[in-house]
């Protein structure tokens, strides 16, 4: 389970690995950034901006607790999803569109996102634990929900790409409090009528 710079490792995760495998000189000008809305009012000659646009709770819930190494037992861990728009920018649609067929492929060939490469983008070297990973999938939106995310970015979207970093969990520092067990039970009736 991951603290709560999993969100910022993920995104800066995703951006490292594009912008190490990079084809040069092909795209040796390309800017690898992650965006906010109003990014896209003013966006980058060329490159690849990583947006995240939604986040959600996970399908699978009620995890289980974790144990800290003194046996305290924390909180459950907060399953999300995180949903990003990636997209290319170049001067030329021709080169856009090969740098967007390259993303493409490129996070085809890693769908998964092991914790060594996600703590070592990440702000905290230690943010996911070694055996954690992370699934990355290209999702497309359909018509109607593409249209209300590209409404407010308008006029300067490009063509771009859905993905969705599933089943990410974000363990909590707080420790649960039990009740504790029951040692006795009283039944206390009160007669009705007498």
């Amino acid at each position: 389970m991951a603290t709560y710079h999993a969100i910022a490792a993920i995104s800066q995760a995703i951006l490292g690995l594009l912008e190490e495998a990079s084809p040069k000189p092909e795209f040796a000008g390309a800017q690898f950034a992650l965006y906010l809305a109003s990014n896209f009012q003013n966006p980058m000659d060329e490159g690849v901006s990583l947006y995240l646009y939604r986040v959600g709770t996970s399908s699978r819930r009620n995890l289980p607790s974790r144990l800290g190494p003194n046996g305290e037992r924390y909180r459950p861990p907060l399953p999300i999803d995180l949903y990003y728009l990636l997209t290319t920018w170049a001067k030329t649609p021709e080169k856009q569109q090969r740098l967007l067929g390259w993303c493409l492929r490129e996070l085809g060939d890693t769908p998964i996102l092991p914790a060594g490469l996600l703590n070592h983008y990440g702000p905290e070297p230690d943010t996911f634990q070694p055996e954690e990973t992370v699934e990355l999938v290209f999702e497309p939106l359909s018509l109607q929900d593409l249209a209300s995310l590209w409404e407010p970015l308008k006029p300067h979207l490009q063509v771009s790409a859905t993905y969705v970093a599933r089943m990410v969990t974000i363990e909590s520092t707080l420790i649960a409090t039990d009740a504790g067990t029951v040692q006795t039970r009283e039944f206390d009736f009160v007669k009705a009528g007498g």
